[in-house]
């Protein structure tokens, strides 16, 4: 299949990461005692600058419950989501109508029917067009995606794809949760959504003339995927659901899972397609905190410049869960594109433990 366009889209309220600090440990954070230097040597370890957030930092204290906080995920949820399909469908000169399915993502909010079925109605999506909710993934969800985005298409070569995925984090904070992992993803965590195009082979040849007319840049082709589901990891990343709602679970060893596992798993996925680590001339990475980077960095033997786009996303709008890695996908075809010729390779990591990668390569 081939990616016709990738969008990023964020929600308006914009916060610098000191400004987010003080209004969770003065309003946000409620019941427990809190270490205040210890919120603050967290969030400033995060490798953030700014956030966006679903909502403004004076609302979230009067959130009185998981059902407040869920409506408002389901409010301002299909309206970024929507956002973020149309502009990335209008890049390449496609209308809803013409979508043949629609795959969503998330994991930080529950939506009966899901986020996909409200955006379809909304955006005008046809009748028939099929729907895969992703639910559950995490933060592998976005390169899980594409690569589900490419099952499909194989199949379906005459086909048009989008992927969706919605992630405010914020809404799922604990206010009475002063758990480490807690006050960690507190200050680590951001909002937002991300829309991928994508279409089967016969369609994509079809659309090459309107895609080029439209300006939408740089349309890499996937090669291949691999899932990959790591043993005794289940309590390594995840939610409990509980009253409260969605209280995070996140472990310390995430780095030393990315150590022990990824840089094989790389290898012998590049080997299977008749490639090396140095036939990879671009990473998109999912930015999973300063550690966790660090440790892939160590994992795909590159230096910090390899996932600059990566590090970049972070410092500017922290991890989105599911979205991050879309974001760096579209930033990098956009503010770095690849060179005609050239393998890329996106990997994301995220609750089961396990990760995802997809094979990418820009056509000569």
């Amino acid at each position: 299949m081939r990616i016709l366009s990738v969008r990023g889209v964020l929600p308006e309220h914009r916060y610098r990461q000191q400004d987010i600090t003080e209004a969770f440990a003065t309003s946000m954070l409620s019941g427990g005692t809190v270490d205040r230097g210890v919120v603050d040597r967290l969030h400033r370890n995060a490798g953030v600058e700014t956030r966006h957030t679903a909502l403004p930092l004076d609302a979230y204290a009067g959130l009185a419950d998981f059902g407040a906080s869920n409506d408002a995920f389901i409010r301002e949820g299909v309206v970024l989501g929507a956002r973020a399909v149309v502009e990335a469908l209008a890049a390449v000169g496609l209308e809803p109508a013409d979508v043949d399915l629609i795959v969503s993502a998330t994991v930080t909010g529950l939506a009966v029917p899901s986020l996909d079925a409200r955006v379809a109605a909304l955006t005008g999506m046809r009748q028939d067009v099929v729907r895969v909710p992703l639910v559950g993934l995490g933060c592998v969800a976005g390169a899980a995606g594409v690569a589900r985005l490419h099952d499909y298409l194989v199949g379906h070569p005459d086909a048009v794809a989008v992927l969706m995925s919605v992630e405010l984090c914020s809404l799922t904070l604990q206010r009475d949760d002063a758990s480490v992992a807690n006050l960690v993803a507190s200050g680590l965590f951001g909002d937002g959504a991300a829309a991928v195009v994508a279409a089967g082979s016969r369609r994509a040849e079809a659309l090459a003339g309107r895609s080029t007319e439209a300006g939408a840049g740089t349309q890499p082709v996937v090669l291949a995927a691999r899932s990959r589901l790591y043993p005794d990891s289940e309590r390594t990343m995840g939610w409990d659901v509980g009253a409260g709602g969605l209280k995070i679970v996140l472990d310390a060893s995430v780095p030393d899972v990315v150590l022990r596992y990824v840089g094989d798993d790389v290898r012998a996925f590049l080997a299977d397609h008749g490639l090396g680590p140095d036939d990879i001339g671009w990473y998109v990475a999912h930015p999973g905190g300063p550690k966790v980077l660090e440790a892939m960095q160590e994992a795909l033997g590159v230096d910090r410049e390899a996932l600059a786009v990566t590090w970049d996303s972070l410092r500017r709008i922290g991890n989105l869960s599911s979205a991050s890695v879309l974001h760096v996908l579209a930033d990098t075809l956009a503010d770095r594109p690849p060179a005609p010729g050239s393998h890329g390779l996106m990997l994301a990591m995220g609750p089961g433990f396990c990760s995802e990668l997809v094979l990418l390569q820009v056509p000569a």
